[in-house]
């Protein structure tokens, strides 16, 4: 079983993450909405099994929570990565949704990194500042240790985040798909 539970308290912020590689319920409450849209798709594109709860300093704004449920979930998934024994590790989609299109290719290999290419038409969607999605995904791939190179183009912000957040599910499901050898962790090192 692969399953990661994860929870972080901060003086901002309450995080608790729920994620199963291999598939269960999705379940999403950020208090953030549009938030809870992104992950609800990136949990069911990927067929994951993914709970998220999450409580922060709204009042302010949604700084902290966006970028900490991005950390608390690369916690996760990298708790479920494991070793990586056994793992494809390497995967990549491209996405489209209506007049927009995102392209990921990930490398679960225990090094975090991110190269996030477009530009959004507007500054904020959903009520969250369009910059905080690159800094949601730079959180996450830095604490789950995959290389994820993002790219996309549109003229609708909504559909361009929408596609992002379905690619990044895709991709992560085939990365992290059982490559039929338990005992080999896919690395010329033999380690991640």
């Amino acid at each position: 079983m692969r399953r990661a539970d994860i929870s972080r308290s901060t003086k901002e912020t309450r995080i608790s993450v729920s994620f199963d590689p291999d598939g269960g319920p999705v379940s999403i409450g950020t208090g953030l909405p549009f938030l809870d849209h992104m992950l609800e798709s990136f949990g069911r594109h990927g067929r994951f099994g993914l709970s998220v709860a999450a409580e922060g300093d709204l009042h302010i704004d949604p700084h902290h929570t966006v970028e900490d449920t991005g950390i608390v979930l690369g916690m996760a998934i990298r708790d479920a990565i494991g070793d990586g024994r056994g793992i494809g590790r390497f995967a990549d989609a491209a996405i489209p949704m209506d007049e927009a299109r995102a392209t990921v290719l990930l490398d679960c290999g225990g090094r975090g990194y991110l190269v996030f290419e477009g530009h959004f038409s507007g500054n904020e969607t959903g009520g969250i500042p369009n910059d905080l999605f690159e800094h949601f995904f730079s959180s996450l791939v830095h604490q789950a240790g995959i290389t994820a190179h993002i790219s996309f183009i549109g003229r609708s912000d909504h559909h361009i985040c929408e596609s992002i957040f379905k690619a990044f599910g895709i991709t992560l499901k085939r990365a992290l798909e059982k490559s039929g050898d338990d005992t080999e962790i896919p690395s010329t090192k033999g380690t991640f």
